[in-house]
Order: structure tokens, then sequence, then C-alpha cells
């Protein structure tokens, strides 16, 4: 296990990061090492064995890709820590566009990242508080940089690969430094400029705006316009009987 933050490009100050060889998952291993934490800190391992995503989906993390958790203690709300998945969604987007073509890219809401049409990156939080702050977040970043997981049947999107589309053989640690570097960036940003920044950077990215798209709530399948996302970060599709703001779906197109 390393400490070290240095070697793999330059390194926002103020965060750290551990580098793992094996691990159940970072998320687990981020819950585990949040009592300590003294300042942000990203954890990345080489190879994960109980790897998860959203709606405890399994997340298929071979090496090679990235695999990665940042953990810290923002000043927030539940509310407000769940609006970091659109920072962190931007900031991964601009570091997957310094090794390939931006319009080739698009965000899915609320936590994918596509490439060419398919799903090269997914973005996961999990929090923890008892009073109207949370006490920590994570967010748990996979990306599929050298290899296109096999044997994947329940997604929306198939998976692709930053290889296999473009075959630039990227290092997670050399990703990491860029994503980490971009993630500062748009911490800075909510700080100076508030969510609506972060929102429209985001909207300026999103796939299937302004098309016909479905939502799959579990409870039922809504169908409209994808109008844009509300101050809460809330998809808002416009329907036969007016709009409506999704707090939470799977998206369709």
């Amino acid at each position: 296990m390393s400490t070290d933050a240095g070697g793999h490009g330059p390194w926002p100050e103020g965060y750290a990061r551990v580098v793992l060889d094996t691990v159940d998952s970072t998320m687990a291993e981020a819950a585990r090492r949040a009592p300590d934490i003294d300042r942000p800190t990203w954890i990345i391992a080489k190879t994960q064995t109980a790897a998860r995503g959203r709606r405890g989906r399994t997340w298929v993390a071979p090496a090679g890709n990235l695999n990665a958790t940042l953990i810290f203690r923002p000043e927030a709300t539940p509310g407000e820590a769940a609006k970091r998945s659109f920072l962190a969604a931007n900031a991964l987007y601009q570091a997957l566009s310094i090794y390939v073509p931006a319009a080739r890219l698009g965000l899915k809401w609320p936590n994918d990242v596509l490439l060419s049409g398919g799903k090269v990156g997914g973005i996961l939080l999990e929090s923890s508080g008892q009073g109207p702050f949370v006490d920590w977040l994570s967010i748990g970043i996979g990306v599929n940089l050298r290899h296109t997981p096999q044997g994947v049947t329940e997604a929306a999107f198939p998976p692709t690969s930053l290889f296999e589309e473009t075959e630039a053989d990227i290092a997670p640690l050399d990703f990491l430094a860029t994503l980490a570097d971009a993630y500062a960036t748009q911490e800075a940003k909510l700080l100076r400029l508030g969510f609506q920044r972060i929102r429209e950077d985001w909207l300026s990215k999103a796939a299937r705006l302004g098309e016909v798209i479905t939502a799959r709530t579990g409870r039922e399948d809504i169908t409209g316009i994808f109008d844009t996302i509300d101050g809460d970060g809330n998809l808002v599709l416009i329907t036969g009987t007016g709009p409506r703001a999704i707090p939470a779906a799977d998206v369709y197109f």
C-alpha cells in the first residue's frame, strides 16, 4: 500500500491518495477509513473482488480499469451532498475529453458517462450522518480504461472502454491524477459560483437533451421530452400531463 501522491502527473493540493493492490471495493474501504480521514482522500485499487454499482448491482472491475473512491467531509446536507454526482460527472467528462474527442462523450442522468453510445464510466455516491449534515461522503468512480467488461446483461447501455474506442492505453494512476485535478476544480467552482453553474455545465454535455427518453422508477415508466435537471438535480421530463420531476430512475433512450 502507498499513500504517496506523486509521480503520476500533477496532484491537487489538499488531497491525499491511497493506492491498494487488492480490496473488496474502494467504496467499502472508504467507509472503513471514514472515521480517521483528515482531508479529502482518493482510494484507488488495482483490483476489486466485490465491486458494486448503483442499486447494489455488480460492477465488473478487471485490472487495468479505474477503480477509485473519493472520501471527504463536505459541509453539506444530504441533499447538497447528493449533488456532488454532477460535479463528479463533469470532472470525469473533462478527464476523458483529454483522450477522446468531446463530441463522442455524453452525460447520462443520473450518474453515467457514455462514449460513442456505450457506457464507459459510472459514479456511485454514499454518505453517512444522523444530523442535518453528512458526516462523510464517498464518490466511487469506475472507468473502463483498458477492458470492456464481459457478461454484462442488466445494463441499459452496453459497456465499452477507452481502449476499445480509441486504442489509448492509459494507466489507472495516470488517469486518476487527471480526474482528481478536474474534480478539485469542480469543488472550487461550486464554492465560488454555486450549483447553478455546475448544473449548466452538466446540461451542456447531457446526452439526448430535448429528445424523448424513458425514466424507469421501479413503480412506473415515464416517457417524455428531456427538458432539464432542476436545482435539486431531479430529472425533468415534459409528459402528456405536464412536467414531471423525477428524483431517481434508470434512463433509457
